[in-house]
């Protein structure tokens, strides 16, 4: 098992990574201080597949597990389902010191812990993140929201939770898509901060693609590092983790204008490209960098082009991005490979321009 710490004073907690941690985490969250009653919140098909070693896991270590489950999808993500989800907890008795175990990917990480965040004020929360785009980057950081109407993550709060459990063998679970869905933050990570990290990816994009557990783990062990360095640094998003948004400007506005058909990881690879297109043409990125960047996110399996999409949509979408300040679309734009900057001087013609490109 590897551990990396997310430091933020009284809110620091603990990522634990690798093989078989479902076993484990009830241990895990007892030796967290809690005891008695723990909700777990889940969908059906997770519940089919993994919530049998978390509930008999937390059995062992002496909670009185309840087990919650919500339909899957983005949908989901809604202020209905939450209110549903205070419901349920109040009728099994959540207390303030219950802990919520959120056992799924990004919906039910967000979900659950929006929850977790605004339930009786705050009630502790648990990710244990079963897709590699959760694993990496989701469950890390303490953001948990839901959407409102088509716009993604627009009613949220930061709330971190007392440990991370990533459990490597989960992932053998997922299909193929999935598995690229999470490689699109993965390599993210290594772009905006690691360039080691992205040649280690340019070296094992066939052995990730296989679901060698050796390789998954230290992908998922370096994203997590990266990730919780700067979160560490920003809890609040206030500066240095605005990098931690690169792609995500367009990314955003593609879910949105897609009503969600396009997935986020999808959605996120195509924003990179297009953040370093506005780079590369403004004179920052080297064409080269662009070409390493487009030929690894081809071999993950994800796109590279962006759909055909009405552009006044598109560009409506991206004003409503959380990032705009006074008006302007702000940016996560590319030196290089590992180091980038963010930026609200990008003319709306670049970005226009850009977007039309084939």
């Amino acid at each position: 098992m590897r551990k990396v710490r997310v430091r933020l004073g009284p809110r620091s907690y603990t990522i634990h990574i690798g093989s078989g941690m479902l076993e484990q985490a009830g241990q895990i969250i007892s030796l967290l201080g809690f005891k008695g009653k723990a909700v777990v919140i889940t969908d059906p098909v997770l519940k089919r597949l993994h919530s049998e070693a978390l509930i008999e896991s937390l059995t062992t270590s002496g909670f009185d597990a309840t087990l919650l489950e919500v339909p899957a999808g983005e949908e989901q993500k809604s202020l209905d389902v939450v209110a549903r989800l205070y419901q349920r907890l109040t009728d099994c008795l959540a207390e303030r010191t219950t802990p919520v175990i959120a056992l799924g990917g990004g919906v039910i990480g967000d979900l659950a812990g929006f929850a977790a965040a605004t339930y009786l004020r705050g009630v502790p929360l648990v990710q244990v993140p079963t897709t590699l785009l959760a694993q990496v980057d989701s469950s890390i950081g303490g953001k948990v929201a839901v959407d409102h109407g088509r716009l993604k993550n627009r009613v949220g709060a930061f709330y971190q939770p007392k440990a991370v459990i990533s459990d490597i063998s989960v992932l053998k679970t997922l299909g193929s898509s999935a598995l690229s869905d999470g490689l699109a933050e993965v390599i993210k990570s290594g772009v905006i901060r690691h360039a080691g990290f992205f040649s280690y990816l340019e070296q094992n994009t066939e052995r990730v693609k296989a679901f060698d557990e050796r390789v998954l783990e230290t992908i998922v062990y370096r994203s997590a590092r990266i990730k919780a360095e700067v979160v560490s640094g920003d809890e609040l998003d206030t500066g240095l983790r605005n990098i931690l948004n690169y792609g995500h400007t367009v990314g955003h506005a593609i879910e949105s204008v897609s009503e969600f058909q396009i997935s986020h990881g999808q959605a996120v690879a195509i924003g990179m490209i297009v953040a370093a297109k506005i780079s590369n043409r403004l004179g920052i990125l080297p064409q080269g960098d662009l070409v390493r960047m487009a030929e690894l996110i081809a071999r993950a399996g994800l796109p590279t082009e962006l759909p055909a999409f009405e552009l006044d949509r598109l560009v409506k979408a991206m004003k409503y991005d959380k990032k705009v300040l006074q008006g302007r679309a702000r940016f996560v734009l590319l030196k290089a490979i590992g180091e980038v900057f963010l930026s609200d001087g990008v003319e709306q013609s670049l970005i226009e321009q850009v977007l039309l490109e084939k």
